[in-house]
């Protein structure tokens, strides 16, 4: 007949994922959710504590002033460019007017008729049209420079006020999943400091149980019972479709939950030398109703039971037909008893599954013959119920 192989291992249960709140910022709390003790469910989203944020709030208004600041700066600076640039224009243009007056006048003078001191006076008017024009040029080789500080100014202030913002942020918090809360390390009015620890909390989504299974039943719910590999290679990264699992309360053995094998951890146990498998529950609170129906809590001591796919026919016999030193009692052609050694694959759920020393077809007797000696004729007859 095929045989599906099970399995099974004990292990407690745990939170598939745990939360603890670390405060990233220092200062007073303010307020604290009313159900925010030990026990209580809290849904994702819910902001369960408060942090005075009076320090944080004053923070951001002072970079968004400076930010303010500098962005006037920068709208200031390319007014004074756009009216350098004007000036600029102007006394070039005057410039242009003080050289030719200049060179008119010496043109005179070199025909004797404008004296040396009109030509003093104009080459000095234009030496200060030139200087005028030469401040007005450094004064926009400048603006470049004054831009880019402004700019850098205007990065940093921005920095600020993303680390102000996000600091602001901080100040509630808020429950990142379905959770049941754990330790509450706080109070109302407490002052805490960055690093300190505020609430602990497990997920109410997913349970999981690490159960301790042995190396060769793990094997064969693989579909590899060969007891010549080594035991590491029961950890090596494997695929678990067609593995079905189911969680049982050692308690209450009425009580199950479906589960799912998803990995196996990385080292096995050193003392009994089995395998880590973890069994994960989804949604282990659906359908609770204490105390006839109990949710999946984390500490719960339970069974898991693996069932493997379907492997190759095997022949298979109730587990009380093996006697002592693997021997199975034989109805031969001739109806005769014989006591035939078999090797025993595996026993599992009251039955034995055997890897050699009976075909198909042959005759087991299940009756505990006394004395059984080989040989002697075996009549089967029909059992009164």
């Amino acid at each position: 007949m095929p045989v599906r192989t099970i399995v099974r291992g004990y292990g407690n249960v745990r939170a598939a994922r745990s939360w603890e709140a670390i405060s990233e910022i220092s200062g007073t709390i303010i307020w604290r959710h009313p159900e925010l003790d030990t026990g209580n469910v809290l849904g994702a989203g819910t902001v369960a504590l408060k942090i005075d944020a009076t320090v944080y709030d004053l923070a951001v208004a002072q970079a968004e002033a400076d930010l303010a600041a500098l962005e006037a700066d920068i709208a200031q600076l390319d007014t004074d460019e756009a009216n350098t640039r004007r000036l600029l224009a102007l006394e070039q243009s005057r410039l242009d007017l003080t050289e030719t007056e200049l060179t008119r006048i010496r043109d005179l003078v070199a025909r004797g008729v404008a004296s040396q001191s009109t030509v003093d006076g104009q080459e000095r008017a234009t030496l200060q049209v030139r200087r005028v024009v030469t401040e007005l040029q450094n004064a926009l080789g400048l603006i470049p420079s004054r831009r880019n500080r402004l700019d850098a100014q205007m990065s940093r202030t921005k920095s600020v006020l993303a680390r102000a913002t996000r600091d602001l942020a901080k100040t509630d918090i808020v429950v990142p999943f379905d959770l049941r809360v754990g330790t509450v390390h706080v109070e109302r009015h407490q002052f805490v400091v960055a690093g300190q620890s505020l609430v602990t909390a497990d997920d109410i989504g997913q349970a999981e149980i690490i159960a301790q299974i042995p190396v060769v039943s793990f094997r064969r719910l693989l579909g590899g019972a060969s007891p010549d590999e080594p035991a590491e290679s029961a950890v090596l990264p494997i695929s678990f479709q067609g593995i079905s699992a189911e969680v049982r309360l050692v308690s209450d053995t009425s009580q199950t939950w479906p589960g799912r094998l998803v990995r196996v951890e990385s080292a096995l146990d050193p003392q009994a030398r089995s395998v880590p498998a973890v069994v994960t529950v989804d949604d282990p609170y659906a359908g609770a109703n204490p105390p006839m129906r109990l949710p999946l809590v984390p500490n719960m001591y339970v069974e898991v039971t693996l069932d493997g796919p379907v492997i190759s026919a095997s022949v298979t016999i109730p587990q009380s037909a093996v006697h002592e030193g693997n021997i199975v009692y034989l109805r031969d052609a001739d109806g005769r008893l014989v006591l035939r050694e078999v090797s025993v694959s595996w026993r599992q759920s009251g039955q034995a599954i055997i890897a050699k020393g009976i075909a198909p077809g042959e005759e087991v007797i299940l009756d505990d013959l006394v004395p059984a000696i080989p040989g002697m004729i075996v009549r089967p007859v029909e059992a009164n119920k």
